[in-house]
């Protein structure tokens, strides 16, 4: 279990896109740790960014959890490789300035294929944090 923890932290490193600075919150990461059934984990993540994912399983439904601290707002949206005419669930998250606000939004079932989320911050101070997840 540490070792797939490990894994998919260094793969979503990795994909982290670099217009965002990943840094260690002194309270805390914004978001845990997805389980087994995560797909992507990004703990935290100051100012504007995204992430890129190799696949989707289409027999499991997709949910993705966003959270956010700071003074201002996130614009999440979404590429789908396969379904470049579906941009699934894209919405702004009002951030709270001391405390984590946090969204769940399904994503459906039937994706499949590689999928990317660009977030933009209101602020480069913004902090955010995403789990993607396909619960079995």
């Amino acid at each position: 279990m540490a070792r797939k923890a490990l894994a998919l932290a260094a793969l979503t490193a990795a994909l982290t896109l670099s217009t965002g600075t990943a840094q260690a919150s002194a309270s805390g990461e914004l978001i845990g740790y997805p389980g087994p059934d995560g797909v992507i984990w990004v703990p935290e993540v100051t100012g504007s960014s995204g992430f890129v994912s190799g696949g989707l399983n289409a027999h499991l439904d997709t949910y993705t959890t966003f959270a956010c601290e700071g003074d201002g707002s996130i614009e999440v949206t979404f590429v789908l490789d396969e379904h470049p005419d579906r941009n699934p669930a894209p919405f702004t998250l009002t951030c709270a300035p001391d405390s984590p606000t946090r969204t769940t939004v399904p994503l459906g079932p039937g994706l499949h294929g590689g999928f990317g989320a660009t977030v933009t911050t209101s602020s480069p101070s913004i902090r955010w944090g995403a789990t993607v997840v396909q619960p079995e």
